[in-house]
This record gives C-alpha cells, sequence and structure tokens, in this order.
C-alpha cells in the first residue's frame, strides 16, 4: 500500500474549490501533528450561520487498518478538501501514530491530545472563525474505529470551548472473531480481505488479545456499557460491496440498544473506499448526506423531525444520487 501513497505539501493559496491548508505540529516527538483545511469562500449554510458564531469544525481521522497513510496521502488530502469545500467547515485532519509500531490505544490517545489541543489554543485564521460547539468527528474505516473510541473518552473530559454534537463515521473498521455472513460471501471484493483485516487488527491490537478486544468488538462479549455515556449523535454509511458492512450494522443496532440516536445509509453498489472516486453517485450523495445530519445537529432539529429515509437510505443505479 506505501507504494502508491502519495503525499501533497500544504497550500496557503486557495485552491480545490478555495479552500486552503496549513500543516500544525502539537507534539514534535510524537509526530502528532495535523492538516487543517480552511473554507476561505464558504457559503452560508444552516450549518455555518445559524447562530453566526462561526464555521462547524470536523476532526478526521483517515483509515488505513491502523497502520497506514497520513492526512497527507494525496486521496486523504484530495477528499478533505471537497469536504472543507462542500460543507463549508474546518477540517483538523489528524496524523496519529500508526501500527505496528504504536499499538493500541496509541492512535486513540492521539486523537483525543488533538482535541485537547484545539480546545485550548489559538491559531491564526481559525479561532476567530470557528464555532467550537459545533464540532464533529469523522473518519473512514479504521478512523470511523478511532472515531468511536476518541468520543468514548471525550465523554469523560470537561472542554473548555469543544463540544462534540455528532459523528460520521464512513465504513467504520469494526470486527470480531466471528466470519460474518458478508466476510465470507465477499472474499474477492476490492481493496480489502479478511486476511488483510486481520493482519491489521493482529498488528494494533495489545499482543496476546483478540478481536473480541472491545475496542474491536464494541458490542461483543467484552462490551463497555455506554447507556449512560452522553455520546454524540451518530450517521454510518454502509457499501454492499463491502465485507466489513455486517460489522457496522452491528455497531448501528448496538448504539440503538444503547439508546443512542443513530442513522444508518446504506448504498448497495458500494465498494470499500468509493468516496475516493468524486465522479460516483455515492460519493455526492454521502457529502449530501453529511451535510444534512450536521445541519440537523447544528440548528436543534428534533429526533421525531428527521425524515425517515435518512434513518436508512439505498442509492439506486437510476437515481441522482441525493438523499
Amino acid at each position: 500500500m506505501s507504494f502508491f501513497d502519495l503525499r501533497t505539501s500544504p497550500s496557503k493559496k486557495p485552491i480545490n474549490g478555495g479552500v486552503k491548508t496549513s500543516d500544525i505540529v502539537v507534539e514534535k516527538k510524537k509526530n502528532l501533528w495535523f492538516r487543517l483545511y480552511i473554507p476561505t469562500t464558504a457559503n452560508t449554510t444552516p450549518c455555518a450561520a445559524s447562530n453566526g458564531a462561526g464555521l462547524p469544525v470536523i476532526f478526521f481521522f483517515h483509515g488505513g487498518g491502523f497502520s497506514y497513510f497520513a492526512p497527507n496521502s494525496k486521496f486523504y488530502d484530495d477528499f478533505c478538501y471537497r469536504l472543507a469545500g462542500e460543507l463549508s467547515a474546518f477540517i483538523i485532519s489528524v496524523n496519529y501514530r500508526l501500527a505496528p509500531e504504536h499499538r493500541c490505544p496509541t492512535q486513540y490517545e492521539d486523537g483525543f491530545h488533538v482535541l485537547k489541543f484545539i480546545d485550548c489554543t489559538q491559531i491564526e485564521g481559525f479561532s476567530s472563525q470557528a464555532n467550537l460547539k459545533n464540532c464533529f468527528l469523522a473518519g473512514d474505516s479504521a478512523g470511523g474505529n478511532l472515531a468511536h473510541h476518541v468520543a468514548l473518552k471525550a465523554s469523560e473530559h470537561e472542554f473548555s470551548r469543544i463540544e462534540l454534537i455528532g459523528n460520521i463515521l464512513i465504513q467504520p473498521f469494526f470486527g470480531g472473531e466471528e466470519r460474518t455472513e458478508s466476510e465470507l460471501r465477499l472474499t474477492r471484493a476490492p481493496l480489502i480481505t479478511t486476511e488483510l483485516t486481520d493482519w491489521m487488527w493482529k498488528t494494533f491490537l495489545p499482543k496476546g488479545d483478540n478481536r473480541d478486544h472491545r475496542t474491536v468488538n464494541v458490542f461483543g462479549p467484552n462490551l463497555v456499557d455506554i447507556c449512560e455515556v452522553k455520546f454524540p449523535k451518530t450517521i454510518i454509511f454502509v457499501g454492499g460491496y463491502d465485507p466489513l458492512q455486517d460489522w457496522e450494522r452491528r455497531y448501528y443496532e448496538g448504539l440503538r440498544k444503547s439508546t443512542k440516536e443513530v442513522y444508518l445509509v446504506e448504498y448497495p453498489n458500494a465498494m470499500h473506499t468509493f468516496y475516493f472516486f468524486p465522479e460516483l453517485p455515492e460519493c455526492s450523495s454521502m457529502i449530501k448526506a453529511i451535510r444534512d445530519f450536521m445541519q440537523k445537529q447544528s440548528i436543534g432539529v428534533a429526533t421525531d423531525a428527521v425524515p425517515v429515509n435518512f434513518r436508512r437510505f439505498e442509492l439506486k443505479p437510476d437515481q441522482n444520487g441525493l438523499i
């Protein structure tokens, strides 16, 4: 995978839809930093304009099985540019330490460290324009897993300025010792196999632990009860050609049983990492769904006001890709 991992540099000049970027170091000796995406031509949306307090903030955690990639990986850089421009939001894309050199819970600690850094640090071009009461955690694949666990850590902490109001999980990486129907059926799915995910879990987990560890199988035999935890409202995106889909649906059901507000969006024709292909209708649909979700949380729409089709949406081949 590293062979295909082209790297990019930040741009002080607005590009890709009027977004500029900078890399900000949090802790040099840990190589903990983030790429900040600043939209310079933000549209007036309910997300940004509901209270006149600035643009929302998304803390983004990249995927790669906890072992690969970084915020300056080209496909993640391109994706975050698009998110910042189309959502009119600041994106904080976190460079957390990777396995196997750094095992669990290092990645969760790094993600949480960045939240605390933003909570107490003034950043030029960001702090005066960001609405830190409208913060979201987001991530794809392993980054989705990371967002879940950072949200749990954040629930135990009292921030001075930050308020987390939503989780955005794109094909989150969960698992277990059991082989699910989708894992057995999609043995030749593109980009991801059970052999690869088994290796990723093995290099990530503390030595001697298996895939029923509570960080992997979060609602499995070693679950942590989160019924009383203040957990952000969550939207989950699932692809029909993703071997991880059964675990993602179990995660959705686990949140529901834990009395959390959660939405499931399914794309039957989507493979793992479909969002790296902007020409696909599912990619545009997903970004619109994220925008709708953010707006609903930002303006405080009640649960019963959320459209029914937002809980479970299937994109058909003849649709235009919009929720």
